[in-house]
């Protein structure tokens, strides 16, 4: 099946040296990697290690034997893109990362007791948590005329919490360290025994504004354990709010970068259009942040010929009145002095980070999942990747408005052979086996998605792990912002335009 993986088994001990074994020839990479309590199973705690080829998965599924004690190798001296994962599989499971280099708290912050890990299984939901006063020592640098400048967690604006801490001289910024998951929700130990249906819900809102993507990684991954296809309409009907959702956000991104900067006009003209898509989008489906359209086996709501065409009339106009956004862009001066060359993100920090998505692409990485692990309608689409070189805000930006285009040509093309309803909308869902697993993935505004699923009996969920595209891209704010000035942050910060409830899952 599409959305399978094939995992090879290993002692825990082993798990660096296998990972090193897996990417050695350059054709792997590791795209995620959690943790789950499978003692209740096997006895064994379990590191999922996932790896993404060309067009196909692969894992390394590391056990932790019950004489061998709860450490293992560090693998982020290796792959520094593991330095999260392995921070966060510390925090809520007390597995312990051997040679970390950085292992403070990253999930749980200085008000959780230590030893107490949330998503264990002998952990239950209303346990309650004293609050404790853990050290956690933020990363700055001292000497001769630097200084510290704290930025948040409180904003001025709405605008989630996070916290980062700058080392600079002068306006010149030498580094940031960030603290993020502030609001954590705790969705994936609250989905734990839920059925997999009802979980859909809570699978599409961990980000406002990346709903179907979500909604189709976590739809992808109990279709893949159920081994069903889902009907050609549904397929459809899924690349096409897919689009549209990567439409506002590509949009409403360049009016952002644009407000990062002080640019009115552009960001009143990027909002202006953001909105015509939005109300767009509540037509299409009732929500303006397209919620409630993919659900497992297929879709909620078909796309009349007239919702059709009023699709194409909006998309009409939006690409008549984003030529002139963009022109007004290409040529103002002022504004290119402040892009160009602003927060440079070079391509092996984006490789070593494993960046995903617009930050990857504008990197030099030639990479998008809707290509090279094509899913649901897109292997039938005739698109191209843009690729920008440069890493820099610029690059960022141009690449945005390169995907907007692309994307206003796949929505034509699904419309214009779109099936229709034969073969229906959905299917149902069977009876999955118990303690099957599946992985689901897809590729959003901000880059790929990757939901893994565990079920447990009777269509429940055992296990549920997301690596959302803000994850790895977070770390790269901060690796793009030294040698910048200190007021370029937000609109640095803005053309990564990442997700903090991606993170605060």
């Amino acid at each position: 099946m599409e959305y399978q993986v094939e995992y090879q088994e290993i002692a825990a001990h082993d798990l660096a040296s296998q990972a090193e074994a897996v990417c050695k020839d350059g054709k792997y990479t590791i795209t995620a990697m959690f943790a789950n309590d499978e003692r209740c199973i096997n006895g064994h705690f379990i590191i999922y290690c996932i790896f993404a080829g060309e067009g196909i998965f692969k894992g390394l599924r590391a056990v932790f034997k019950s004489d061998e004690g709860l450490g293992f190798p560090s693998l982020t001296p290796a792959f520094p893109s593991t330095a999260w994962y392995e921070r966060e599989i510390h925090d809520l499971f007390g597995l312990v990362p051997i040679g970390h280099p950085d292992l403070r708290r990253l999930v749980l912050h200085e008000n959780w007791p230590l030893e107490r890990y949330p998503l264990r299984k002998d952990f239950a939901m209303d346990t309650h948590v004293p609050e404790d006063n853990v050290s956690y020592p933020m990363v700055s640098v001292h000497g001769d005329g630097v200084f510290e400048v704290p930025v948040g967690p409180i904003h001025a604006g709405i605008i989630e919490p996070g916290h980062f801490r700058f080392s600079q001289a002068g306006e010149q910024i030498i580094n940031v360290d960030a603290k993020l998951f502030f609001t954590h929700r705790g969705i994936e130990k609250g989905v734990e025994g839920m059925p997999i249906e009802l979980a859909t819900y809570r699978a599409e809102r961990i980000c406002g504004a990346c709903s179907v993507s979500h909604g189709i990684s976590y739809a992808q991954a109990i279709e893949g354990m159920a081994h069903i296809e889902i009907p050609q309409q549904a397929q459809y009907i899924r690349g096409l709010v897919g689009e549209l959702e990567r439409l506002y956000n590509h949009v409403g991104d360049i009016g952002n970068l644009c407000a990062g900067l002080g640019f009115a006009v552009g960001a009143s003209h990027g909002s202006r259009l953001k909105e015509l898509l939005m109300r767009l989008n509540e037509r299409v489906t009732g929500s303006r942040f397209l919620r409630g359209m993919v659900i497992p086996g297929g879709v909620s709501l078909n796309i009349t010929p007239q919702i059709s065409q009023e699709i194409q009339q909006t998309c009409d106009k939006l690409a008549e009145e984003f030529v002139d956004l963009m022109e007004l862009l290409h040529d103002n001066n002022a504004f290119l002095d402040r892009v160009n060359g602003t927060g440079i993100l070079t391509r092996k920090a984006a490789l070593d980070l494993g960046v995903v998505g617009v930050a990857a692409r504008a990197s030099g990485i030639d990479r998008d999942l809707r290509r090279d692990h094509a899913y649901s309608i897109y292997k039938n689409l005739k698109f191209t990747v843009p690729i920008q070189t440069s890493g820099d805000v610029a690059a960022r930006l141009w690449l945005r408005a390169d995907e907007v285009e692309q994307s206003l040509q796949m929505i034509r093309q699904i419309i214009q052979n779109m099936p229709g309803r034969q073969g229906g909308l959905k299917i149902d869902i069977p009876k999955i086996k118990p303690y099957s697993s599946g992985l689901g993935y897809s590729e959003s505004a901000r880059g790929s998605n990757l939901h893994w699923l565990m079920v447990g009996e009777n269509n429940t969920i055992y296990r549920y792990a997301v690596r959302s595209a803000s994850y790895p891209n977070w770390i790269a704010v901060t690796v793009a912002c030294p040698g910048n000035i200190i007021s370029d942050f937000p609109l640095i910060n803005k053309s990564f335009e990442l997700c903090y409830a991606c993170l605060d899952r």
